[in-house]
C-alpha cells in the first residue's frame, strides 16, 4: 500500500488523492539497455514550485529525486517528463528536473500563446522537446484551436512535437484539427480507448485508422491502470494484471513498431480506483511487446529518435 503524503508549503492535497507507491515491487522483466520512461512527472515540491492556481485538483508531492529513484528501480536510464495539469504554464519544476537530470531526461511543456522566443529558447536549452494540447475537459479549461496552431507553428520551428491527450469519444470532433498539426504528433495512452468494447469496433478502428493514414501520427501505449475495467489486481494475481488491455496495446506495437513509446505515468495523478505499482506496470511490457526486437523499438530506439536525436543510431 502506498504512504500518506500530505502536500507541502501551503497546499493540502485534494480529499480523494490516492498517493504513489513508495515501494514498487522489482520488475521480472529486465528492460533493455538504455529504456526510457516516456511518460512521466513530477509534482512540486509545492512549497518550492507551488501548485498554479487554476488546477483542478491538488496533488501529493512527488519530486525529481524520488522520480529518478524510481527509474534507477525500475531499470530504466532516462525519463520524459511531462508538465502537469497542477502546474498550469509554469514549467519551473519541470525544467528543474530536466537541468538536474545532467541530460537524461526530457522535457514536454505547457505554453500559452503569450510565450517569448527568448522563453521557448530557454525550454528547449533546457531539455523541453515538445508541447501538450491536453482535451479532456475535466482536466482544463477549453483553449481555443487557433491559440493552439499558433503555438504549434512557433514551435515546428524549434523541432519539437505536439503531444495530445484526449478520450476516444471525442476523436472525431478533433480528426481535422489534429490532421493539420505541422509536427510529428504524438497521442497519450492510445487516446484512452473503452477495453469494454471489442478491439474491431468503430472507436478503436479509427484510431488505428488515424495512425495508418497519418505517418506522423506516434502514440504511447501506457496506462493499462486507467483504461482497464476489471479493476486493481486481485491478491496474488499481480503478475496478470490488466490483461484487459493487452491487445490493445499489443495491437498498435504491432502494426505501428516505429511509432510507439511507453511509459509508467508516475505518480499517476487522478486516478480513483486504485494506486499501481510500478514494478508491475513494467511486467506488463513483454505482454504487449513480445518479441526483444518489439521491445527495443518501444523502450529505447523510438524514445531516443523522438527525445535524443543527436544520439540515436
Amino acid at each position: 500500500m502506498s504512504n500518506s503524503k500530505p502536500t507541502s508549503g501551503d497546499f493540502t492535497k485534494s480529499p480523494t488523492w490516492l498517493d504513489w507507491y513508495s515501494n514498487p515491487t522489482k520488475p521480472a522483466f529486465q528492460p533493455p539497455s538504455g529504456a526510457v520512461d516516456a511518460h512521466c512527472h513530477v509534482f512540486g515540491p509545492g512549497s518550492e514550485f507551488p501548485y498554479a492556481s487554476e488546477r483542478k485538483y491538488t496533488p501529493c508531492d512527488a519530486s525529481r529525486a524520488q522520480l529518478f529513484a524510481l527509474r534507477d528501480h525500475l531499470g530504466f536510464s532516462r525519463n520524459v517528463i511531462v508538465q502537469a495539469t497542477c502546474h498550469g504554464a509554469d514549467n519551473s519544476a519541470l525544467v528543474d528536473a530536466c537541468v538536474a537530470s545532467g541530460g537524461k531526461a526530457r522535457g514536454v511543456a505547457t505554453v500559452k500563446r503569450t510565450v517569448t522566443n527568448g522563453e521557448l529558447k530557454a525550454l528547449h536549452e533546457a531539455g523541453v522537446r515538445a508541447v501538450r494540447f491536453n482535451f479532456v475537459k475535466r482536466l482544463v479549461d477549453f483553449t481555443p484551436k487557433d491559440e493552439l496552431m499558433e503555438i504549434a507553428a512557433r514551435i515546428s520551428k524549434l523541432g519539437w512535437h505536439i503531444v495530445i491527450y484526449f478520450e476516444a469519444q471525442d476523436l472525431p470532433e478533433l480528426w481535422d484539427f489534429f490532421t493539420a498539426l505541422p509536427t510529428i504528433v504524438v497521442v497519450d495512452h492510445m487516446g484512452r480507448p473503452d477495453v469494454s468494447k471489442p478491439i474491431n469496433g468503430p472507436e478503436f478502428t479509427l484510431f488505428r485508422r488515424f495512425l495508418r493514414e497519418h505517418p506522423n501520427v506516434w502514440t504511447k501505449v501506457s496506462c493499462p491502470e486507467r483504461l482497464t475495467v476489471n479493476g486493481p489486481p486481485a491478491l496474488g494475481g499481480e503478475r496478470e494484471a490488466y490483461r484487459d488491455v493487452v491487445l490493445f496495446a499489443r495491437a498498435l506495437v504491432e502494426e505501428f513498431p516505429d511509432r510507439v513509446l511507453w511509459g509508467t505515468d508516475f505518480p499517476h495523478p487522478n486516478l480513483k480506483s486504485h494506486m499501481p505499482d510500478d514494478g508491475l506496470l513494467v511486467d506488463f511490457i513483454p505482454w504487449i511487446a513480445t518479441t526483444p526486437e518489439l521491445r527495443q523499438k518501444l523502450l529505447v530506439d523510438n524514445p531516443m529518435k523522438l527525445y535524443w536525436p543527436e544520439e540515436s543510431t
